[in-house]
Order: C-alpha cells, then sequence, then structure tokens
C-alpha cells in the first residue's frame, strides 16, 4: 500500500502483484514526494507453467501416519492461463480486491484514531466512477479495482491546512508514523489469521492421505493429452518407464519437467484407470516458449478428508498451526526468489495470473479459497515489510533512519528522489508483468 505524501499523500495498495505495487494513482503526478505503504501481491509461489498452490509446511494434528497436514488442495501443473467461469474469476478477483482494501483500510484508521489528518480513500486506480465526501474525506471507487490508496493532505497546495498542523502525517512524532506506516501489514496478518479460523470453523481443516502417482482432475478439449486418449480422473503411476522417488507435489513436478522438456516427443506414461493399469503415449505440444505442454490439470494423488475442532481452543490451536505452516512456506518462497533470481523471476506474477490463479482455486473448492485468500494477505503483508521505496518497508526505512539522525530528516529532494523511483520501478514492473501473464492466458496465445 502507498502513504502518499505530495498533494494528497497516499499509501497505496495496489494489486499490481506483489512486486508491483501500483502506488499513487498513476494519473497522480510521481514527482511530488511521496511516502509509500505498497502491498505486494507478488507470490514467489504463484508460477505459471506449474502452480503449487500448497503450504510446504503440514498441519500437525493427530498422530496418523498417512495424514499430510493441512495443505489445500495442491493445483500443480496446470496452466493458469485458464480463465474458465466468470462467477470463479469475479470470485477470485473480489478477495483480491477486499485484502487490498483491508490493507489500505489498516492505513486509514491507524491515522484517523490518531487523529492524524486524512483526504481520499480509494479503491482502485485511475478515473473516478463515483465518490462522496464525509468529514473531509473523500471516498471514491475507480476505474481499475485492483489497487487503492489512502491520500494524506500534508503537501497538498490546494489543501487548506497550515503546513506546520501538527496533525498533519509529517509533522508527527516517530511512534505515530510508525504506526500508521505499519498498520496495513499488521491488518494483513489479522486478517489471515481470521480467515483461516473462519475456515476451521465453517468447512473444517483438510487432512490429505497420499496414495502412489499423480491424478488428473481436468484435461483441456483438443489438448495433446486429449488428443492422445488422457481423461480427467486418470492416474499417472509412471512416466517413460520410471515410478516417482515419492508421491505428493515432489511427483507432480516430476511430470511437469519431463513434458516440458520433450516438446513433439512422446513421453510414455502409465495410467490407472477403473482398476486397469496401461500405457498411454502423449506427444506434447510445443508451446510459445519452447517447453512442452499437454493441457491437463496435475494435482498430488491424495484423498482428502476434513477435521474439525472439538471446542474452541483446538479451533485456535489448529488456526495458529496452519497459520505458522503458510506463513513459513511464504517466507521459504520469497527467501528461495531472491537466493535464485535468476531461476525464479519468472515466477513473480502479477494480478492478472494470480486472479487467474484464484479462479482455478475458486472452481476447484471453497477450502482453496480460503487459503488462497490467507496465503494472498500473508504474502502482501511480507513483501511490503521489504526496505525498497515505494514499499511500507521503504517508508518504514526512511523513518529509522530519521530516527538513529537524532530526529533529524533527509533533505527532502533525497527522499523524493528515493521514493520517485521505486514508484517508476513498481509501475514499469507492473505493467511488464501484466502483459506478461496476459500473453500467457490460454484464450490469448490461441490467438497468436
Amino acid at each position: 500500500m502507498v502513504v502518499n505524501l505530495s498533494p494528497s499523500p497516499l499509501l497505496h495498495s495496489s494489486s499490481i502483484i506483489r512486486l508491483v505495487n501500483s502506488k499513487s494513482p498513476i494519473s497522480e503526478s510521481w514527482r511530488r514526494l511521496k511516502t509509500h505503504f505498497p502491498k505486494p501481491l507478488l507470490s514467489p509461489s504463484f508460477a505459471s507453467p506449474s502452480v503449487n498452490f500448497a503450504c510446504k509446511k503440514q498441519f500437525l494434528h493427530g498422530n496418523s501416519r498417512n495424514r499430510l497436514d493441512f495443505r489445500t488442495l495442491s493445483i500443480a501443473g496446470f496452466d493458469y492461463g485458464n480463465f474458465e467461469g466468470p462467477q470463479s474469476v469475479l470470485e477470485a478477483a473480489a478477495v483480491l480486491t477486499a485484502i487490498i482494501v483491508v490493507h489500505e483500510s489498516g492505513h486509514f484508521l491507524a491515522a484517523y484514531l490518531q487523529g492524524i489528518h486524512v483526504s481520499k480513500f480509494a479503491v482502485g486506480f485511475g478515473p473516478i466512477l463515483a465518490k462522496f465526501n464525509a468529514k473531509n474525506v473523500e471516498y471514491s471507487i475507480r476505474a481499475f479495482p485492483l489497487g487503492g490508496f489512502v491520500g494524506f493532505p500534508d503537501n497538498d497546495p490546494e489543501s487548506d491546512i497550515p503546513v506546520d498542523d501538527a496533525n498533519l502525517l509529517k509533522n508527527r512524532p516517530i511512534l505515530d508514523r510508525v504506526i500508521v506506516v505499519s498498520a496495513g501489514v499488521v491488518a494483513n496478518i489479522i486478517f489471515a489469521f481470521l480467515i483461516i479460523f473462519a475456515q476451521v470453523l465453517s468447512v473444517g481443516l483438510p487432512e490429505q492421505e497420499v496414495f502412489p502417482g499423480v491424478s488428473v482432475p481436468d484435461v483441456r478439449p483438443f489438448s495433446a493429452a486429449s488428443r492422445d486418449g488422457l481423461l480427467a480422473g486418470d492416474v499417472i503411476l509412471e512416466v517413460n518407464g520410471s515410478e516417482f522417488a515419492k508421491p505428493g507435489p515432489s511427483a507432480v513436478s516430476e511430470v511437469v519437467e519431463i513434458i516440458k522438456r520433450n516438446p513433439k516427443r512422446y513421453v510414455l506414461l502409465k495410467i490407472k484407470r477403473g482398476g486397469q493399469n496401461f500405457d498411454v503415449k502423449v506427444t506434447p505440444d510445443e508451446n510459445y516458449d519452447g517447453t512442452g505442454k499437454i493441457g491437463v490439470q496435475l494435482a498430488p494423488n491424495v484423498k482428502i478428508g476434513k477435521v474439525k475442532p472439538k471446542n474452541l481452543g483446538e479451533a485456535v490451536e489448529f488456526t495458529w498451526k496452519e497459520f505458522w505452516g503458510l506463513s513459513s512456506n511464504v517466507l521459504d518462497g520469497l527467501k528461495q526468489t531472491f537466493l535464485n533470481f535468476s531461476q525464479s523471476a519468472s515466477k513473480v506474477s502479477g494480478p492478472v495470473a494470480i486472479i487467474a490463479v484464484g479462479a482455478e482455486v475458486a472452481r476447484s473448492n471453497i477450502d482453496g479459497l480460503f487459503q488462497f485468500a490467507a496465503i494472498l494477505n500473508i504474502n502482501l503483508a511480507v513483501i511490503n515489510l521489504l526496505p525498497l521505496p515505494a514499499l511500507d518497508g521503504g517508508t518504514l526505512a526512511l523513518i529509522l533512519v530519521e530516527a538513529a539522525r537524532g530526529g533529524r530528516k533527509l533533505p527532502l529532494e533525497v527522499e523524493q528522489t528515493i521514493m520517485s523511483s521505486g514508484i517508476m520501478l513498481v509501475i514499469i514492473l507492473g505493467l511488464f508483468l501484466i502483459v506478461r501473464d496476459t500473453l500467457n492466458l490460454e484464450f490469448i496465445k490461441d490467438l497468436l
């Protein structure tokens, strides 16, 4: 999210992606000093070729050897360009927008409750579609719904508030500003915990019993898999005569990698269907990037049951364990992204890919939608804490520098240069990811 100390400084929450937070609305002048609290929706776990929407950490309850804790349905090895079902797309977009609104509301409430002047609260970016004013705050809905921002009148030349007003954000003590800047992250963390808690109480947590092989939940019409005889419901037991080293997500990855490495060369699959085992030769089509694809959704071969807590204490325990597992997964993914950036950069996803993944999850089951929302909240919180310009962490870093200098702020020109460069980087990265992810959509690729 972004807090802008410019004509109406903005606290933005952009869904351009986790890495791409669209800072202040593009229509605003980015050249003015801005304190941004972007909220990256960037998710190293949202990879295009094979999206594995599963938590690494298992939900630990019970002692059953065969139970893989709660990791929600894994959707691995499917083409995220599958925008099927307008309802599921709307559900995913609504989840994404709600998360951004929660993030911005955290900034807004932290400022409002401290008596700090706030001038704007917007859902979306770009042209205003509808607005109203209440208590000197303009609330608006804008044309592009994948983002939002909170504006402060600190440097607004049209504001009639004196520049030395003690209730302008820039004039508040360091602690007050830290609370406002960090409130968006805190709001997302609390929201993620509440989402998991709601899942625990309402539908329970999935338990997975893992079996050998890789399941094929869906086969795209007219795809290589459909053409060569694969059917939804099949289980892949072997690939090119080799069994999988171990069941679960790693087996899915093995299948995906072999298919990607063999465009236009047949791959021998041993299939289990209706109690019978037989071989199927599938010849992957060549993707636009030279890799192979067969047009299937793959998932670990698991049976999923449900476990509900017996009492409130157990519900809190289940929620905490799952929350910690998801958080660890997000942190591990971010760590791997930075340690192996050249290899993992392609897995950074923008709003188009995130909504596509969310739509696929929503079509699969309600459990996946709960986890999708929780992971996005955690991801947004973690990314925003990075000490990068235009992110909440970048703003906090500037405040810490000010504290280290005995309360002396950096020169206005220096802060302006730092924040402006960060905003431009985010905008460029966001546009790039939107274009790239859009071109990866299946119906777009079919048109090209």
